[in-house]
């Protein structure tokens, strides 16, 4: 089972603008915990500013090490000018959960190729550096069956692993459902493991669940 150590996340959105051979450039980076939050500040950048020539973007949807929830597009610049270097950039910066736009107003001069790929990457480069963060620590979630003998047990977990107890069921056996840091979970499973399963039994709930 993967675990997802904590992370770095942005507390707020950031803007940097700067003029390349009469372009305008405006970098915004901003929280975007999923795909779809991403899109919507994609959006968001596109309404904004509708007279921009070009709204570039790439995005990091989950954590830092997550490559299964990347995107990015060069939104009709030269293919791998734009888009590529601004997700190169949010996946150096050890960030998760963040999503780059990159708006250009187009001054008349072509930047060439070269000049593209610096500036939509420098932008972020610059931009990164703004970022304030704060920490995103990996959550899971458990279900957990005991005989009501075996209460002071699962007050003393309770306390060990910091579970933070959601659903509470009192019937013929105790359950509770809680959640704790994915970091540990495998310590309380180890540990649950060591009690008789007639008596004490744990589950991983599937996230979204």
């Amino acid at each position: 089972m993967p675990i997802t150590p904590p992370y770095f996340i942005p507390s707020a959105t950031v803007t940097f603008e700067e003029e390349i051979k009469r372009s305008r450039f405006i970098t915004c980076l901003a929280h975007t915990p999923s795909a779809e939050k991403a899109k919507a500040f994609v959006q968001q950048m596109k309404d904004t500013h509708p007279q921009a020539r070009h709204h570039c973007w790439g995005f990091v949807a989950g954590a830092p090490s997550d490559s299964m929830q990347l995107g990015f597009s060069d939104d009709g610049e030269p293919s791998g000018t734009a888009g590529k270097p601004i997700l190169a950039q949010l996946q150096g910066s050890n960030i998760g959960e963040i999503c780059a736009v990159v708006l250009r107003y187009s001054g008349g001069i072509k930047l060439g190729t070269g000049g593209l790929v610096k500036a939509y990457g420098g932008g972020v480069k610059q931009a990164l550096p703004l970022v304030k963060t704060k920490t995103r620590v990996a959550m899971d979630k458990v279900s957990l069956e005991y005989n009501y003998a075996l209460q002071g047990v699962i007050d003393d977990l309770t306390r060990e692993f910091a579970l933070k107890v959601e659903v509470s069921d009192f019937g013929e056996k105790a359950k509770i459902t809680a959640s704790i840091e994915a970091i540990h979970l495998a310590s309380l499973l180890h540990k649950v493991s060591l009690y008789n399963a007639d008596k004490l039994t744990v589950q991983r709930i599937p996230l979204g669940e």
